[in-house]
């Protein structure tokens, strides 16, 4: 997983359904197991995500996920969230409590940035879904573990400020390592009684303040700077007990709109939107497409299919690219930023921004998940560009640059027509068969995949 959480498992392995039989019952253990998996696998359909983002979950970010939905439900239905309604109408307040969610949960659409509700003890209480926009994380693997894991290491402490309704946390003990540094979680959180802290609709509590976060997006410095903006509120409902037994008051808890310090341009605007998910094989086969990529590439999830190993999309000049971060993706799980051009239904080259993680079924590699962020031209030339001065070779006309010299990459972004070289390809795109070609090339290969490009989309 790109986030490094406190997810004990290193591998994803959904909970699968599992019959009992088979021997299962002389073995107390298998039978243990075997309950678990499916209360496990009946938990996970109940979470409000898509099959193919619940197919991911591991057993620790069900219940993870879970115990953080019902916190949120709960402080939804607290006391002090529906005070117009009378304490006997429960169905009321639940449906109410219901609405305020989907309110908040569509409320980040119509804003420049996400919702970010942080407990006094830097435990992510809920993150609104688009922040898979900004920051490239999916909400499921932010919430509920510690904000700090995102933040910066040199602005944890700044953040930490302001968690505290007077920006002065509780200092270290001499010896002891500085709270403001590391990723856990804030274990001197300070438990006061409301009577001890301002009134809820009190200046003091309001924030506004910057933080560098983590993002999948940019791979300039890995980091996004964002405005944070909002204020301390009790959260209620969460039946929190002290270590005597007794229960705790609500504490407070920032609820904040985070944005982009630096507006974002026209043109990301425009693409900021597209992000859309592929599935594949592990050989990079294409399996499913969800709405918005159907949207950009134009292709039907049949026709993908059809098409055999999904690297007849990719440009010839992005192919070993592509595939030195396939490899490192099976050894590592992950690919990391890969910029490249896929082959459009309408025969055009079009940008994107993916990052591929590997999705485990019993500890077993199952398949790909890709994430992909369209990008414009200029934005790809850049990449292109960047890209050049790492590699001794164009990988653009098949030329072998051997030696470092000032010799420039041709005409973006097709240097096939700028060179005015004939392309390898022989075969039109969606051609199908086992050896299709002439001199034996294995169409499932690299060779054999451009080969079976047409030659027309150079």
């Amino acid at each position: 997983s790109p986030f490094p959480a406190n997810s004990a498992v290193p591998g994803r392995t959904r909970p699968g359904p599992a019959e009992g039989g088979g021997g299962g019952g002389s073995n107390p253990s298998k039978r243990h197991r075997e309950r678990l998996n499916r209360e496990l696998e009946r938990l996970a359909g109940l979470l409000p995500f898509p099959p193919d983002v619940v197919a991911g979950l591991d057993k620790l970010s069900v219940l993870r996920l879970s115990a953080g939905f019902l916190r949120a439900r709960s402080f939804f239905g607290g006391k002090g969230r529906a005070p117009c309604l009378p304490p006997a109408r429960g169905s009321r307040r639940e449906l109410c409590g219901r609405g305020l969610y989907l309110l908040l949960s569509s409320l980040p659409q119509a804003l420049n940035g996400f919702v970010l509700v942080v407990t006094s003890e830097g435990l992510i209480f809920y993150s609104s879904h688009t922040i898979q926009d900004y920051l490239g994380f999916h909400q499921t693997e932010v919430m509920h573990q510690s904000v700090f894991e995102l933040i910066h290491t040199e602005d944890q402490p700044e953040f930490r400020r302001n968690l505290h309704w007077a920006l002065d946390p509780p200092r270290a003990p001499e010896g002891e390592p500085c709270p403001g540094v590391g990723k856990s979680l804030c274990s001197s959180a300070v438990i006061y009684k409301p009577d001890q802290l301002p009134p809820e609709n009190s200046s003091f509590l309001e924030r506004s303040f910057v933080c560098r976060f983590r993002c999948l997006l940019d791979n300039s410095s890995g980091f996004l700077a964002l405005n944070l903006q909002g204020r301390l509120k009790f959260l209620h409902g969460q039946n929190k007990r002290s270590a005597d037994g007794s229960a705790l008051p609500p504490q407070l808890a920032l609820f904040a709109i985070s944005t982009p310090l630096q507006p974002p341009s026209i043109l990301q605007i425009r693409t900021k939107n597209m992000i859309f998910r592929t599935k594949h094989k592990l050989d990079f086969t294409p399996l499913a497409c969800d709405p918005k990529g159907k949207i950009v590439l134009g292709y039907t999830e049949a026709e993908l299919r059809m098409c055999g190993t999904g690297y007849q999309f990719v440009h010839a000049a992005d192919t070993l690219y592509c595939a030195e971060n396939h490899v490192r993706m099976m050894r590592t799980g992950e690919s990391g930023l890969t910029v490249f051009r896929l082959l459009t239904k309408e025969n055009r080259w079009k940008w994107v921004q993916a990052n591929a993680r590997l999705v485990y079924k019993n500890g077993k590699p199952e398949y790909i998940v890709v994430t992909q962020r369209p990008l414009v031209d200029e934005e790809g030339g850049e990449h292109l560009r960047k890209r050049s001065m790492h590699l001794p070779f164009t990988f653009a006309t098949g030329e072998a640059l051997l030696y470092q010299s000032a010799h420039p990459l041709p005409g973006f972004p097709d240097p096939f027509q700028s060179k005015g070289k004939p392309s390898k390809c022989k075969k039109p795109s969606c051609s199908r068969g086992g050896r299709s070609q002439k001199n034996g090339t294995d169409p499932r290969s690299l060779l054999g995949a451009v080969m079976r490009q047409d030659k027309a989309v150079y």
